[in-house]
């Protein structure tokens, strides 16, 4: 069975971007790329880098965590805003939108049904790991189904913003148990946590 990974970058106080929902890595946002930080994707998390980055850093690699990527649909809107129909050209890409009618890039596959029972579908089928880049309402959405957290929490807060999990009601604890950890030099730690079993 395939495992859904929430691989995220957040803040301390646990927001994943501004208010406004932009890219919290641009020239307005507050997560610093670090050459640290660089190089620990790249080592350990090649495919999680758009396809722009991978071609100026000369990465080929092709991971060996992830070969499917989910995103919600204001997070797809990030990378449409920077002129990227398809972030991750180099992985299966699902966009999950309900207002989107046509796909922005042929690789691209919309999603407008249920997101539970398409991730269902997607984990029972052959593959690598399925990885949830964002953003929170799919998160939220996603919830119950989310196998492992990956968050990469930077040394700063924020204050406001929009957080890890959105829209989902009401309160439903979930317990996770620490599997590994690397703080870096310039302060951001990477903190893998696997939903734990009854």
């Amino acid at each position: 069975m395939r495992k859904l990974t929430y691989f995220v970058a957040t803040t301390l106080d646990g927001f994943i971007a501004g208010p406004d929902g932009g890219d919290p890595t641009g020239p307005d946002g507050f997560f610093t790329v670090t050459p640290d930080y660089l190089e620990h994707l790249v080592t350990h998390y090649p495919e999680t880098l758009p396809g722009p980055a991978r071609e100026a850093l000369g990465i080929t690699a092709t991971g060996t965590r992830f070969d499917t990527v989910l995103e919600g649909r204001r997070s797809y809107q990030v990378g449409l805003d920077a002129g990227f129909a398809d972030a991750y050209p180099h992985l299966r890409h699902l966009v999950f939108s309900r207002t989107l009618t046509e796909a922005p890039a042929p690789a691209v596959e919309l999603v407008s049904t249920d997101p539970v029972a398409r991730v269902r579908e997607l984990k029972a089928e052959a593959g690598g790991g399925i990885w949830l880049v964002g953003g929170a309402e799919l998160a939220g959405a996603l919830y119950p189904e989310i196998d492992e957290l990956v968050l990469k929490v930077n040394p700063v807060t924020v204050g406001a913003g929009i957080p890890l999990f959105a829209g989902k009601a009401g309160v439903s604890p979930q317990t996770f148990t620490l599997t590994d950890h690397t703080v870096l030099p310039g302060g951001t730690a990477f903190l893998s946590y696997a939903r734990a079993t009854a």
